[in-house]
């Protein structure tokens, strides 16, 4: 994808953080337009059709929350990277449980920033055309013939453990919550540690160093992300 193209929608009613993300964007060669509340935002993912949005949570007319619960609702497919001054677990688990891509709290480096960026406009185009295998490091997953490598040897896996990172694989390079992963692998019915007992065993079967893993990263008390591609 070629920056120079990317329009990004920035909805934060903060002037210092809009003109800090304007000159940042700018000087990555992206176009930005802005919104200081939900209304205006709705407008301009209408008029301006932006390529990502992001979104801050604490809006004068309406949280971030409830947007995005709208957005997804309303099938806005565009991928949503929440900048927030919020640390707490619970409002980052929730922002990705209504659909954000990835998060950030605020104060936030540029150059971290722009990178969450790449990885979820990758991570769209990926959606549109999914490969059948995917590569990172030594790491390989077949999804169609559900064969996985490490350093081109087999690693054989229980059905769970596939089934764990298959989601992550589908989602790599974002934040995959908790409940998200017991949701799809058990039903949500299972315990988060039972969860943590089977990335261990993962991690185990396809690190070099388990206890250091370079591929399934941890968000702490949120959840997981599985490394991406670098392209």
């Amino acid at each position: 994808m070629n920056t120079s193209v990317v329009k990004i929608l920035v909805v934060d009613d903060e002037p210092p953080i809009r003109k800090l993300l304007r000159v940042g964007l700018t000087a990555e060669g992206y176009a930005m337009v802005e919104a200081v509340n939900g209304e205006e935002a709705a407008a301009l993912i209408t008029e301006e059709k932006p390529d990502l949005i992001l979104l801050d949570l604490g809006l004068p007319d309406i949280s971030g929350h409830d947007l995005l619960e709208r957005w997804r609702a309303e099938l806005v497919e565009l991928p949503i990277v929440v900048l927030s001054s919020r640390t707490d677990e619970t409002g980052i688990v929730k922002a990705l449980e209504l659909g954000a891509d990835d998060y950030l709290t605020k104060p936030f480096g540029m150059r971290e920033l722009a990178a969450r960026i790449r990885v979820a406009l990758r991570h769209k185009l990926q959606q549109q055309g999914e490969r059948p295998i995917f590569q990172v490091g030594d790491l390989s997953v077949d999804l169609v013939k559900r064969i996985v490598k490490v350093a081109d040897k087999e690693v054989k896996l229980s059905p769970k453990e596939y089934e764990i990172l298959r989601v992550l694989v589908q989602h790599a390079g974002k934040v995959i919550t908790h409940q998200h992963i017991l949701k799809h692998v058990w039903g949500g019915s299972t315990d988060v540690q039972y969860l943590r007992v089977y990335v261990r065993q993962l991690r185990q079967k396809i690190e070099a160093t388990p206890d250091q893993p370079q591929y399934i990263l941890t968000e702490t008390g949120v959840g997981y992300r599985l490394r991406e591609p670098e392209q």
